[in-house]
């Protein structure tokens, strides 16, 4: 079993920073695929972007590329996902979620993951 607890989340105006925090505690971090995930008012959960185990592997989602930064940092057991040049369309629910890995694999359909977080809300006004 995986714990999974976000933080960060809050209102900022478009243009604006935050950086996402996911604290994990069970199991060996280190053993875990993580991935972020976001769901806005009305719609679908969509991902958003994924970490290998070691972080030498990550994927985006095209709507956050080149604005996001997914990384990890494997002593603290904490994934992050620093989000720049923030816009309206980006306001959601964001989930960390965890899934056994084998090393370097990367995920992308929220159907894979095996371990989720309670979800940190994310506003931003234009």
């Amino acid at each position: 079993q995986v714990q999974l607890v976000e933080s960060g989340g809050g209102l900022v105006q478009a243009g604006g920073s935050l950086r996402l925090s996911c604290a994990a505690s069970g199991r060996t971090f280190t053993n875990y695929a993580l991935g972020w995930f976001r769901q806005a008012p009305g719609k679908e959960q969509e991902f958003v972007a994924t970490i290998s185990r070691g972080g030498s592997n990550t994927y985006y989602a095209d709507s956050v590329k080149g604005r996001f930064t997914i990384s990890r940092d494997n002593a603290k057991n904490t994934v992050y996902l620093q989000m720049n040049s923030l816009k309206p369309e980006d306001t959601a629910d964001y989930y960390c979620a965890a899934k056994s890995a084998y090393y370097g694999g990367i995920y992308s359909y929220s159907q894979q993951y095996d371990y989720w977080g309670q979800g940190t809300q994310v506003t931003v006004s234009s």
